[in-house]
Order: structure tokens, then sequence, then C-alpha cells
């Protein structure tokens, strides 16, 4: 059995999770893939760290810090998506740029997540003050937007549930302006220009542009090289199902993983193995 680490209910990592778990075990039962619940991308870098997950999802901002350190352990499996990272408010909001939120109070995620990262990073490097919230359980979100006790939610990615149900109900994006996102760029060159496609959410009929960085599959080096040669494989043999069940699993392919990789040897070497003897293009 191969514990995979996610993040806390009502976030997009346990819905990808518990996707990847059954498109993987569907290729190879002997993997054994379990989900678990955990505080995010936070807690899922020690976690990987001190052997007491397998595998976990972990978002690009936590990404970028933990493969950034010259004796990181942790090894790339899989690249998952990219997350455009940005607002949402109630459709009646007098909120119409990031700027307007200064000083209101604003939903910006669980304490561990990469997601809430990513926001306070937004935020900081626009110079914006807010009174950020910070969740137990990213499902906590909603309800606060819909009782006015928070003026906007901050989220990020295709399918993220929070965005879906507030979507439905008539919410609104709002992102970074060109010029904000060359200023939030030059601050942070670990994070990408980055788009959400139209049609993502309900009533969403234009692409967002924002900005954002790959979120992946980590584990520890010490996993098999055998274990994890066959989890490439098995993510790359279940790719058209996972795309078919997910939106945003359309982004998890071997060849993304490749190009998104920051540098070919953090990916593990039995995946890499994989990748090789597949043919995949850029591999060799």
């Amino acid at each position: 059995m191969l514990v995979l680490g996610t993040a806390t209910p009502g976030g997009g990592f346990p819905l990808y999770g518990d996707a990847f778990a059954e498109v993987v075990n569907a290729q190879d039962p002997t993997l054994g893939v379990q989900p678990r619940n955990t505080k995010g991308s936070g807690e899922n870098v020690p976690l990987l760290e001190e052997g007491k997950l397998d595998i976990a999802l972990v978002a690009g901002e936590f990404v970028n810090a933990a493969l950034a350190k010259p004796d990181t352990r942790l090894r790339i499996i899989s690249a998952i998506y990219a997350t455009p990272g940005m607002f949402i408010v109630p459709a009646d909001s007098p909120i119409r740029k990031i700027a307007d939120l200064k000083g209101r109070a604003v939903v910006l995620g669980a304490q561990a997540s990469g997601i809430t990262l990513l926001g306070r990073n937004v935020l900081d490097f626009l110079g914006i003050e807010v009174q950020p919230i910070y969740l137990e359980k990213v499902a906590d979100g909603p309800p606060m937007l819909a009782d006015a006790r928070a003026a906007a939610l901050w989220g990020a990615g295709v399918g993220w549930p929070a965005f879906v149900a507030i979507a439905k109900a008539g919410g609104r994006f709002v992102v970074p302006d060109a010029n904000e996102i060359r200023a939030i760029l030059a601050r942070n060159p670990g994070l990408q220009a980055v788009t959400l496609p139209a049609g993502s959410y309900p009533g969403q009929n234009a692409p967002l542009p924002s900005v954002g960085a790959w979120s992946y599959v980590l584990a520890n080096e010490a996993l098999q090289e055998e274990t994890a040669y066959r989890l490439g494989r098995a993510i790359h043999k279940g790719e058209g199902a996972f795309a078919a069940r997910l939106e945003q699993a359309r982004q998890t392919t071997m060849a993304n993983t490749l190009a998104a990789a920051p540098r070919r040897e953090l990916i593990h070497p039995g995946v890499l193995r994989y990748l090789r003897e597949a043919g995949i293009p850029g591999a060799r």
C-alpha cells in the first residue's frame, strides 16, 4: 500500500487524490494507492521528508522552496497541473480589482495549503493588506462569502470545489491585471503566467490570465526505484481515463512532467527509467 497525502476536506487536492488513486490502482492494483487527508502542502513536505508519507500532492509554492534546497531528498513522480490563482466575490459585490480588497476580510484558505501561500504572496507582492481568514477546512470558505463574513475568497486551478459552488450562485472572478502580473513575476521568478481557460467554471465565459505554478506528486528518494517505475507507468497508461474523469487532470501527463520539472535529476530515477523506455520525447 502507498499512502498518498492530499489536503483538508473540501479542497481540490482531496478531489484530485481520490481520482488519482482510482486511476492508478486500476492500471496496477498491486500499488494500492490510498489517499489520506492532511493539512495540505505545508504538512506534506515534512511528512515526506520524514518518511511518514509514501507520496503526496504538493502545490507549486511549496514545491519551489522544497526542491530548491541543495540537499533535498524529494523527487518528482508526476506533474499534476498548473494552478492560476484568483479571487471570487459575490455577484453583487462592488469589488472589481484586487486593490479594492484593501482592509477587507478575505478567506485565504487552510494555513498549510500551497494555494494559501500563493494568495499571501500575491497580496504581499502587490502591497495590498487585507484581513486574512484562515480555515481548518477549505469547505468552510463558501459560507463565509455567502453570509458576508468575508468580501472575497482566494483559490486556484480548474475544478476547485469551492469555486464551483460560488460560481453556480453567480460569483465573479477577480484576477491581477497585466501590470500586476508583470510586477508579481518580477518579484517571484518561481511563478509563471498561467491562464484559466474559458468555461472552467459556471458563467466564466472568457479566459482569465493570472499567475501560478505547477503542482506535483512528490516522493522521498528512498521510495524504491521499481515502485516509482510502476507508478510512472500506471500514470502514463491511465492518462486518458484520468482526463475523462477529471478536467484538471488533463495536464497530468508524463510529457508535462518532463517539461515542467525544474531539473531532470529531480525526477525520481524509477520514473525517469520508465520515461526513457516508453520513448517520451525529451527523456533521453
